[in-house]
């Protein structure tokens, strides 16, 4: 028998409903007091007559309806997340077209500082200055040391040095995708999607399995956006998605800060852009911090600080090392050393991020 959860996944999976037509199936269930689970044995005429849909798309549905019978048996995913949750973000329903249900892969006890929006979002360009990926990478450290979950997208160049930044820290990042959770775009950041879903969160619009659109990736902005109470723009041409992000952000409210650029540089000028449209100006991590005040994370980092530090990567694991030198790919590395991927990458971003090595094409590394 299918639970109020079961009900709702049946109901979204249905092929041709999105979020407006769901919405309109919740709002006939509510103005008739009656459940989905309801709706779903009523007659074709009764559900037509009151949702009004055009003859094609009530056909979709009837004939879904007659494949999963009238008492289905659905398995309901474990990592979904839906609207009727508690940890459910209520930001989500507040967008214009809100999520019907988001899927994550990681730590669960991060979803109560996410639903909270309290969080820090820090996105830009693919491919940064150098100058760019510094302050980015000292943005992800600070937050995480002060005890904020660094939210970013997990794409190249900005993005990602955030991300290095907060797990360098020992911090809580989460990655939004632009890919379902079986995914890794782009695919040399096998190893950097698998550290933050050990260390913090994955989230997904999208299914396991499903096809990845371009769309896609600037829809996440707008989740991206919506778990966090402040957007750094640390730098981004005219035409990036991350001036998308900041629009989000200003109608949800949501300050937007902006690193400055160089003025000649074409990667600085959307972000320089922002600074011209009112956005506050980023001249420090530490500045940030003097508005925002410690994060969630703060009082449990304290508490749980180590008294000394550990060995490095390349010392626990010099064998690993030594096949890196010999060009082998991740696959390879994880078959020579009797590791799943998933440890060999952990140890492979350990050591870049202590900069022992760094990534080539086609999932190889070199000692730096």
């Amino acid at each position: 028998m299918l639970g109020e959860r079961g009900w709702w996944w049946l109901w979204i999976s249905c092929p041709g409903l999105g979020f407006a037509r769901i919405r309109a199936l919740r709002a006939v269930a509510q103005a008739h007091q009656v459940t989905l689970a309801d709706l779903w044995s009523w007659p074709l005429l009764r559900l037509q007559a009151a949702l009004r849909w055009p003859d094609s798309l009530m056909a979709r549905v009837e004939s879904y309806r007659l494949r999963k019978g009238m008492s289905p048996s659905l398995l309901v995913p474990d990592n979904a997340l839906f609207p009727l949750d508690q940890d459910w973000p209520i930001s989500f329903d507040l967008l214009k077209r809100p999520p019907l249900a988001v899927h994550w892969s990681g730590r669960k006890q991060c979803w109560p500082a996410l639903s909270a929006q309290k969080a820090v979002a820090v996105v830009g360009t693919r491919r940064p200055s150098d100058h760019g990926c510094r302050m980015a990478r000292a943005l992800g450290e600070c937050l995480a040391r002060a005890g904020w979950p660094v939210v970013s997208g997990l794409a190249e160049g900005i993005d990602a040095a955030s991300h290095h930044g907060c797990l360098a820290a020992g911090g809580l990042p989460v990655g939004v995708l632009g890919t379902p959770l079986d995914r890794v775009y782009p695919p040399e950041h096998e190893a950097l999607q698998a550290q933050v879903e050990s260390a913090g969160l994955l989230l997904s619009e999208w299914p396991c399995g499903a096809r990845v659109q371009r769309s896609n990736f600037a829809l996440r902005n707008r989740l991206l956006v919506s778990v966090s109470c402040a957007l750094v723009v640390v730098e981004c041409p005219e035409t990036s998605g991350s001036l998308l992000s900041a629009q989000i952000a200003r109608t949800q409210n949501c300050p937007v800060w902006v690193v400055p650029g160089d003025a000649l540089r074409w990667s600085c000028k959307g972000s320089n852009g922002l600074l011209q449209e009112g956005a506050t100006p980023l001249l420090s991590p530490e500045s940030l911090l003097d508005v925002l005040g410690p994060g969630p994370l703060a009082a449990a980092r304290t508490a749980s600080m180590p008294l000394e530090r550990s060995r490095s990567s390349s010392e626990r694991n010099p064998s690993l090392l030594r096949c890196v030198d010999q060009g082998l790919t991740l696959e390879q590395l994880s078959a020579a050393l009797s590791c799943s991927p998933t440890q060999v990458a952990h140890e492979l971003l350990q050591l870049e991020l202590e900069g022992v090595i760094e990534p080539k094409p086609g999932l190889r590394w070199r000692s730096v």
